[in-house]
């Protein structure tokens, strides 16, 4: 079977490991991170994306979640395909019960998976669209003042990339920020899943 993924960069971690020896995979193609933040572009980029595809493969795995604006999409996609059925990223490696655990436990808590303690403070920016005013003030300095809210920078081991090296980035936010580093142990597993139904789907 030909299988073709595309996904959200904030994922690449977990995904290269995940398909790593998967010789079903002949495609792989992330997107940008925080595309959400542009629901429109979101939906026409991922159609485009995966109907490109359309004869390449027998069946698409999309690296996302509804992201505010994926709901229905697959209904869109021209071969079978399949995503995480959670809200956003962080719902994917914690699961959504310890995500709504974690946002009860400790409401001002920026989550910090291995993708997004690479992308650091220039990823928490565009997250939180900060970038659109860099002509008007420092985004760093607005973003400064937005984290007043946040008490906490939770870092999310998934088991994927280099995690010595993940961990120091995401210490590095959580003192840039003026936050308390913790961490606690995720997963991908509703990736892992995702996957498997697409497999399933083509037989």
């Amino acid at each position: 079977m030909r299988i073709g993924v595309i996904a959200c960069e904030i994922f690449k971690e977990e995904l290269d490991q995940l398909i790593a020896d998967d010789e079903d995979i002949i495609h792989i193609e992330y997107l940008e991170l925080a595309l959400h933040n542009e629901p429109e572009r979101l939906r026409d980029e991922v159609i485009k994306k995966a109907n490109s595809l359309t004869d390449k493969v027998d069946g698409i795995l999309l690296g996302y979640c509804y992201c505010q604006s994926l709901e229905g999409v697959l209904d869109h996609i021209h071969v079978p395909a399949e995503m995480m059925h959670t809200d956003d990223c962080i719902g994917v490696f914690l699961t959504p019960e310890r995500y709504e655990e974690e946002r009860s436990h400790c409401p001002g808590t920026w989550f910090n998976s291995p993708g997004w303690a690479k992308e650091g403070v220039d990823g928490a920016i565009k997250e939180l669209k900060l970038d659109l005013v860099a002509d008007k003030i420092d985004p760093k300095e607005l973003l400064l003042m937005m984290f007043d809210g946040y008490s906490r920078c939770l870092f999310i081991d998934t088991g994927a990339g280099d995690r010595p090296h993940l961990m120091d980035l995401s210490k590095n936010f959580a003192k840039e920020m003026n936050l308390r580093h913790e961490e606690t142990v995720g997963g991908y597993e509703l990736l892992r899943d995702a996957l498997s139904r697409v497999k399933e789907s083509i037989g």
